[in-house]
Formats: C-alpha cells, structure tokens, sequence
C-alpha cells in the first residue's frame, strides 16, 4: 500500500483537510533550541514521504499505509516521539532504498497519532531540523539511517535587505490569500502571528502550489536568504496566475450577466408586445403554422415542417440559431410546392407569339410547338430539355422569354457564365455562417411556380476547380429521370423539378461536358443571312430604336440598301447585336439633329451613314479571279458567321522540302501533308513528273497570318492548289469548296455549310464544290438565298480535280523540265 495524505497548502487548498489544524506553534527559542543539535539523535528511523515535503517548524497530517511505516509510528510514538521524515524520488517504489530518498530531510516530532474509522493511521508531525542523509544502518523492521545536522546560514540582525524580502514575501502571502476563494481567511491570522523569519520562509514553501521536486530543492538550499529569495519568485508567480484566473472569471461573469440581461428583456419586450397586441416569437410561429396548412405539399415535407417549427418554438428568440432556423421555415412556405402554371395549349397563338418576337430559328419554333401539341394530347409528359447552340447576338436567351409567353409559363433566366461553386447550384449547408440555398432552388422561388422556362444561359462557360465541378452539379438538374427528386444542400428535401421546361444556350459545344451533353436534346442556331438581317432590322430593331429615341418614322427613314451598307461596311458578326448599336448609333444622330431644330434629310444614305459611323471598318473578301496558278479559293466557318480564304502554293527550285505558313493549326497543317501525299502519290494520274517533287520546294500559305486558322475542312482546297501549282493549270472561274480529305482521295462531309454557302454568295461564287453528305445541309437554307449559286456535289478527290481544274493552263507557265534537268546535273556532279 502506499502512504497517503493531503497536501497540506494553506494558499491553495486543494485537497484540504479540515480537521487539521495548521498554527505555527514552534517558537523562536524553539528554533535556537533545535539550532544547536544536541536534541536529536545521530541515527534515526526514517519515514519515507510522497508526494510532500516536510519542513522545519511546519505541521502536517500523514496518513500512512506500509507495514514498516505504521510499526515505526508506533515504535517512535512509544518512545521519545522523533523520527527522520525525507521524501522519495520515485512514489512509485514501495520499499525504497538509500538511491531511492533525496539526500536531505527533516527531524520531525510526533505530536498526535490517531486511528481513523476505516482502519488507517493518520499521525500529525511537525518539522524540527533539516538534516542530511549519510548512510542507511538498518532496513528491518524499517529504515533507520546515520544522519548530520544541517542548519540554516542565517543573515545577520542588521541586514535591512534580508528584512524586506521577509516583509515582501508575508505582504504578497497576504495578497493571495485575499484574491484566492479557496484559502480560508484563518491562514491570513497565521501568517500574522509567525514572529520568525525563518519559520515564515518555511511555512509558505510548505504551502506553494509547486510540483514536490520544487519544494525538495528549496529544503536543500542551505542560505536562509536565497530560500526567501525563491520563495519570492514562486509566490509572484501564483500572483501573477491567480490574478489572471480572475481576469478571466470576471469576464465569464459578465457575459453570462449580459446574457441574463438580454433574456429578462426579451421577456419584457415580450410583454409589452402581447400588451399593444403585436406579434410575439410564440405568435409568429402559430402564424407560420397557420400558413404551412394551406401549402399543397407532401406528408414527408409536411413533417418535416412541423419538426422545424417545433424546434423554433423551443428556441431562445435571443439564440444565434433562431434566425437560421426562422429563415429556413420561411424558405419552405415560400417555394411554390406542387403549384403550377396553367399552359396555354393554343397552337396557333403560340406560334403567332414565336413569329412576331423572332425571325427565323424554324427548328426551335417546331420543337416548342411538337412540346405543346404533346403536353395538350398528354397532361403529365415530362418537359424537353433543350440546348440552344449557337454565335452570339442571334437570339438565344431572348427566345426562353418568348416561349415562356408562348405557353403562358413563369420566366427567370439564370446566367451560368464564369460561376465554379458547386453549391451555387446545389446550395451550402445549413452549418455555415449565411448559408443559402442554391440558384436553382432560389430561382424556382422567384418564379412562384414549379413549371417556370427557365434559362440557363452560357452553359459552356461554367468551370471547375477545389470548390467543385458544376458541370457534374448539373447533370442532376438537367436529367429528366432524376431531376424529380432534386436534392438542395439547404433545403434537405427533394424538390421535383421534372416539370420545368429547362432551356440552355451555349456558343460552342467542345467545352460541355459529355455527360452532360448527352442529357439535352441539342438545337443548333445558326447565324442570319444578310437577307434575314435586313427583315430583322426592318421589323424589330428600327422600329425598337426609334421608340427608345423619342423619334417617328416619319423622323427617320432607313431603306434596305442603307441597312445593307451597314450589316457589310460596319458589322461582322453572325447575329444582329452590332447591328442593333450601329442602327441606335444613326438614330442618336438624327435625334441630335431633330433636338437642335437644324434641316436634314430624313432619308438615310451614304453620306450621312459615313458623317455618323465613320469611315467604313470592314471590306469585304471578294473572289480574285483565276490568273495565277496555285490560288483556290476556300470557305471557312468563324464564330462570327462563314467567310472565304485563299489557299496560295507556290513552286521552287529545291529539294523536296514543304513549307505551310499563315498561322495554321495543327489539324490545318496535317491536311496540307496528307493533301501533299496523295499528289506524290497519284502523280502519273495526275500528270506530274514524279522527279519534279525532288527537284523544288513547295510552298502552301494561307493569307491574313494575324488571324489563327484550324479545321480539316481546307483539305480539297488545299490539294486543288498543289496539282494546279505544279500543272500550271487554272482553276474554274468564280469556283469556292469546302471538304475534308482522306489519304485514299475520299471526301469527308464539314460542318458550318449555311455560313460558308452565305459568305460564298456575298463574295461573289457562283458554283460551289462539297461532300456529298452535306447535300442535306444545303436542303435546309430557304431557296431564295442560294438561287444564283450551283452545287456540285462529290465523293472522291478525282471528281474534285475534274470540276475545278481547266484544261487551260495559265499565262507565263513555268517549265518545270529544266528544274528537273538542273537537279539531275547537280546530281552527277
């Protein structure tokens, strides 16, 4: 068993016993008695103590458990009561040896043994004189050792400094006690009545709140003043801490003051609130209750409803939680659940509306009223998700309000475009400070019904990064066989959203997820004809500017040949948004000149288009005739609408080198390889000297270098330069193509045919070569736009050469023969 008992503290009294008694009853000649060490015996039995440490003059209880340690209290208590106490280095070892107690100790004298009622033996000691440990002579029945007296160096009477560090050390004792609610104000009395300075040093090192080590290295220090010098510092420690511990106390206090404050207040408020008849926190929530009762919602929705009403009720309307809580249930109330609109299943109106909003775009119009004939045959069909591809300024995000009206639905439009959050589209949890739920959710809130169009605008923009892939967000949102049970991070509840008519536009196709892209039905919008442009100013944008302006018709008159100089000279772009600022440009003019009363001429014409818009921005690629050998002119899709390129390959004395400039990309470049490849290799049928690829260097550029050029569908083009390069021959008259090649001399169907055939006319071509395939493309742009232009249609490069080569060869032909003659000198040499 071990020895146990209480540490004694008189400063901090943790573990106090009450029934000890702590006065200071050793004397002053007490202390010069036991000074002179003729009192005590050399050779003493040792009690060996842990946990504490004993000295000179102090009084404490010790309970103690070993075998050997009760028979030496009995043994001592018997006979002249004195005893050597030193403490253990380690309280773990149950019979400790001379290795295992610390060198020094103190002469302690029995003052009382008692017998406690649960059988343990707790003696009462006090400390007489440090002494130290010089060689243990008996182990049986318990330690007894040889030990040398050790007094304490006291300072002279006259040291002044010595006397302060003494009153120091019982003022800051004095100071402790005072901040410390766990000291008794009994010690203060003591420390008062402690007449020597060595007995006070002692006293409060017995009761330190330091570790044991601390304490049995003070009992050592055999300088009287340095003792009273460490004391010190130990005790402005404790200071120091419990000072801090009050601070810090005193704060809690007064939070938890506040708190009670706000709450008795609240409780008036309260009052006075029922008082004046005004709505109070219980009220409120009965209100909500009353509200949640007419919503047509789910029994799930229903309970959960109810669950977080009730939560509310319990809440501290003080509580941070409690507007979190208030806006979640008032988010609830405020989501249209199982509310819709009433469609409008008349077809004819319909279209009438689609017709009068938008010119052109036939394919969108058919599948919005295929939806609607549908939807009327079959009340609970799902809704179509439609994605709307297309350059920009043609109508895309303006046709989701249009077809809203058409069907009599809701509108809210939702721009895509730049967002990366995932919980932008699913909402963030209602953990985080000003959590929300997602663009989704909150849109579907705006609406007021749970069948809105809505618009997802710029679909292809959205990105990805640590905070999520949105793209993967919206696979939910836009998958018709999931989208009925929507998962909001902030609501926590499925939300069906299968009835909303889900309209994306995008410009481009390659950024969009393939997931994705495979959950929409995909509608592709291309840009307007120089013809449509003209019909589209004339009925929209003209009459819009001019009511925008404060201006009449009569004010201003654009005819058709003005509107087309303006779409050529000043626009290039597939839709009609430029054209829309160049026409409110001319308008502003005309309101300038109409404000300040000067003359004009209400007729629009060239003049005064250049005075307003300047000098004319864009010229347009006219075909360049068929002179020179080498030069074919090709069609080629941009984001703003189609235009035609020139191929150039030029002929030199070399050694079988090619060289393509004109800032191509890579799949640009391969097509001008594989085109150069299949001439190496059909030479004989094509009628070039097979010696002839040796004997120069070929050249393939494509003009305006600035401007980045890629795309296989230069490949025909491309080959019909290279076999008129080096035949001479020329090439048919107001000819353009477009096409991809294979190495085999198979032609590939392209895509962007309504812009390129549209650009081809503008420039100037009358026939156009292309891929057979594509005959469909050409099938679906109004005849009236390519009346005056001829399609020839193929499947291999043969059928290519034969239509666009003449048999002719042009002005100043090169002889090649003496390139090959002078390569083959060069060679025997």
């Amino acid at each position: 068993m071990h020895d146990k008992y209480p540490q004694s503290d008189f400063l901090n009294l943790q573990g106090y016993d009450d029934d000890a008694e702590f006065i200071p009853i050793m004397t002053v000649g007490d202390e010069g008695e036991d000074d002179k060490g003729d009192n005590f015996p050399e050779e003493l039995p040792i009690l060996p103590l842990r946990n504490t440490v004993l000295f000179p003059g102090v009084v404490i209880p010790i309970t103690v458990g070993r075998d050997k340690s009760i028979k030496l209290i009995r043994d001592a208590n018997g006979a002249d009561k004195t005893i050597g106490v030193v403490s253990q280095r380690d309280v773990s070892v149950e019979d400790p040896g001379f290795a295992d107690l610390h060198p020094f100790g103190t002469v302690a004298r029995i003052l009382k043994m008692l017998r406690m009622p649960d059988g343990n033996t707790t003696v009462i000691i006090q400390g007489r004189q440090r002494f130290r440990l010089e060689q243990i002579t008996s182990f049986e029945p318990y330690i007894k050792a040889r030990i040398s007296h050790s007094k304490d160096l006291k300072p002279k009477k006259s040291d002044k400094e010595f006397d302060a560090l003494i009153g120091s050390t019982k003022d800051l004792a004095q100071q402790i006690i005072q901040l410390s609610p766990n000291i008794p104000s009994e010690a203060a009395i003591a420390l008062k009545n402690i007449e020597s300075p060595a007995f006070l040093v002692n006293f409060i090192a017995s009761n330190l709140n330091v570790e044991v080590a601390e304490k049995q290295r003070l009992l050592e220090v055999e300088n009287l003043k340095e003792r009273a010098t460490d004391v010190l510092t130990l005790l402005s420690k404790e200071f120091q801490m419990l000072e801090l511990k009050n601070l810090i106390q005193s704060k809690v206090k007064v939070d938890l003051d506040k708190q009670q404050r706000e709450y008795f207040l609240h409780q008036q408020l309260k009052t006075i609130q029922e008082e004046l008849g005004g709505a109070t926190p219980d009220l409120e929530v009965q209100n909500l209750r009353e509200r949640g009762k007419s919503k047509k919602w789910s029994k799930t929705v229903q309970e959960h409803f109810n669950k977080e009403l009730d939560k509310l009720q319990r809440m501290n309307p003080a509580a941070a939680d409690y507007s979190v809580v208030l806006n979640y249930v008032e988010l609830m109330l405020e989501l249209p659940w199982e509310e819709f609109s009433k469609d409008r299943f008349d077809l004819k109106r319909a279209k009438k509306i689609l017709d009068t909003d938008h010119y052109g775009l036939e394919k969108v119009k058919d599948r919005i009223l295929e939806y609607l004939a549908v939807l009327k045959l079959k009340a609970n069909m799902k809704a179509p998700i439609l994605l709307l591809v297309g350059p920009p300024g043609v109508g895309k995000t303006s046709l989701g309000k249009s077809i809203a009206k058409a069907v009599g639905r809701e509108y809210v439009r939702m721009s895509l475009g730049g967002v990366h959050d995932e919980a932008t589209i699913r909402g963030h949890r209602k953990t985080y400070i000003g959590a929300m739920p997602g663009r989704i959710i909150q849109s579907v809130k705006k609406a007021g019904k749970s069948n809105p169009v809505m618009v997802l605008d710029e679909i292809d923009k959205v990105g990805s990064d640590f905070r999520g892939d949105v793209s993967s967000a919206l696979l939910e949102v836009l998958d018709p066989e999931q989208n009925s049970t929507f998962f909001d991070h902030y609501l926590e509840l499925d939300y069906d959203l299968s009835k909303v008519l889900f309209i994306a536009t995008a410009n481009s196709l390659a950024p969009i997820q393939p997931a994705l892209l495979d959950r929409m039905e995909v509608i592709e919008i291309n840009g307007y004809t120089i013809e449509e442009k003209l019909e589209i100013a004339k009925k929209y944008l003209i009459p819009k500017q001019l009511e925008e302006h404060g201006l009449e018709k009569t004010d201003v008159k654009l005819n058709p040949a003005s509107v087309r100089k303006v779409i050529e000279g000043y626009t290039r772009e597939s839709g009609v948004r430029t054209l829309d600022k160049r026409i409110a440009s001319l308008v502003r003019g005309y309101a300038k000149l109409k404000a300040l009363e000067e003359p004009y001429e209400v007729e629009v014409d060239d003049e005064s288009i250049k005075k307003i818009l300047g000098p004319r921005i864009f010229d347009q690629d006219l075909y360049e005739g068929n002179e020179s050998a080498g030069v074919v002119t090709g069609l080629a899709w941009t984001s703003v609408g189609g235009d035609i390129l020139f191929i150039e390959t030029g002929v030199s004395r070399g050694k079988g080198r090619l060289q393509i400039t004109g800032n191509l990309g890579d799949v640009m470049k391969e097509s001008a390889s594989i085109a150069m490849a299949y001439v190496r290799t059909h030479a004989d049928a094509l009628g070039i000297d097979h010696r002839l690829f040796d004997a120069t260097d070929i050249y393939i550029h494509v003009p305006e270098g600035a401007t980045p050029k890629d795309g296989p569908s230069a490949g025909i083009t491309m080959l019909t330069s290279i076999v008129s390069a080096y035949t001479q021959r020329k090439v048919r008259k107001n000819l353009a193509m477009t096409g991809e090649i294979t190495l085999r001399g198979k032609v590939l169907p392209v895509g962007g045919i309504k812009e390129k055939i549209l650009a081809a006319k503008r420039a100037g071509i009358t026939n156009i070569i292309m891929c057979t395939q594509n005959r469909k493309d050409v099938e679906d742009i109004r005849p009236e736009y390519i009346k005056e232009l001829t399609f020839h249609y193929v499947n291999r490069m043969e059928e290519v050469l034969e239509l666009a080569l003449t048999t002719e060869k042009i002005k100043k032909a090169v002889d090649f023969s003496k390139f090959i003659e002078s390569a083959e000198n060069n060679g025997k040499k």
